[in-house]
């Protein structure tokens, strides 16, 4: 493997473990205060909004249930640290550096999965409740598309004032 691999590989592996645990990527990339303090706010965060349990509420589709256990003051948190966490360790190791406005998609998926949760308990779809997992994992797509819109229309804003 060259060096552009190797570099493409370090970015690729900060970003996944970023994704499964914030924190993890920001450890990797060196950078332990910024690790330790965005692991302790996760699991803080995660377990004052009851996260594992309407997880597994939701995976067995027991949404009602899931809602009740739901501690959205809690919860709300969560998006907007977790995409950070994403972003932040991508970053550091390099990621995103020579892209204007690259981080547009990461927090406008951050705003939208918020609006998600906070529709979770009232949203039916053809009479169902959609619950709070799996409506903010509808909004995400959602978030990361107009991310992307915005971030396209702010570069071909600026590409052509500079011409």
């Amino acid at each position: 493997m060259g060096i552009g691999s190797s570099r493409k590989s370090r970015k690729l592996e900060v970003l996944l473990w970023s994704i499964a645990f914030p924190g993890f990527g920001q450890l990797l990339n060196g950078k332990y205060i910024k690790g330790i303090l965005l692991i302790t706010l996760e699991i803080l965060v995660n377990v004052m909004g009851n996260f594992n349990k309407i997880i597994i509420l939701s995976f067995n589709f027991q949404i009602e249930e899931a809602i009740a256990a739901t501690d959205y003051m809690w919860l709300m948190f969560y998006p907007c640290l977790y995409f950070f966490a994403i972003w932040d360790a991508y970053k550091d190791a390099g990621g995103g550096m020579d892209e204007s406005f690259s981080y547009l998609p990461l927090v406008f998926s951050a705003y939208f999965v918020t609006i998600g949760l906070i529709l979770s308990s009232e949203f039916t779809f053809f009479g169902y409740l959609i619950g709070p997992i799996w409506l903010p994992v509808i909004f995400l797509p959602v978030g990361l598309g107009i991310g992307i819109i915005i971030r396209k229309t702010l570069l071909e804003k600026y590409s052509n004032e500079n011409v």
